[in-house]
């Protein structure tokens, strides 16, 4: 291997390498501000405003990351806190936002397993309650 090609090859390395690392901290930026428009919206008593914010922050997924649990724990604490209050209907929404938020997130693996299947449980017993509006 020449000198040339290897020049190509280090730089083009280096480029990738700054490409994954600009991508992973745009996607961490965005993680960060959803959850905390989820925050914001919470506080304020905005439903539909913390279950988006929520839900979009899960859905900037990062392995690890402790902001998607805490993405899922505030949407668990949403549901359960609707669900308490006899708004079935709400519940429902942050159930299945949550279990549809690491569906989303599907790829070699699906993140979320026991958030999911903890969702599935909940849903299955509060469809046969939920009214029509």
């Amino acid at each position: 291997m020449n000198e040339q090609t290897k020049s190509i090859l280090l730089n083009g390395t280096i480029i990738i390498f700054i490409c994954l690392l600009m991508f992973l901290a745009g996607t961490w930026w965005r993680m960060d501000s959803q959850f905390k428009l989820g925050e914001e919206a919470l506080r304020r008593g905005d439903f539909p405003g913390a279950v988006a914010g929520f839900e979009s922050a899960i859905h900037m997924y990062i392995p690890f990351h402790p902001t998607v649990e805490k993405a899922a724990q505030q949407l668990w604490r949403i549901a359960e806190g609707n669900e308490r209050l006899g708004d079935v209907n709400r519940a429902l929404i942050a159930y299945r936002s949550l279990r549809s938020s690491f569906y989303a997130d599907h790829w070699l693996v699906t993140p979320g397993e026991e958030w999911i299947e903890r969702c599935d449980k909940k849903i299955a017993a509060l469809v046969p309650l939920q009214r029509e509006r």
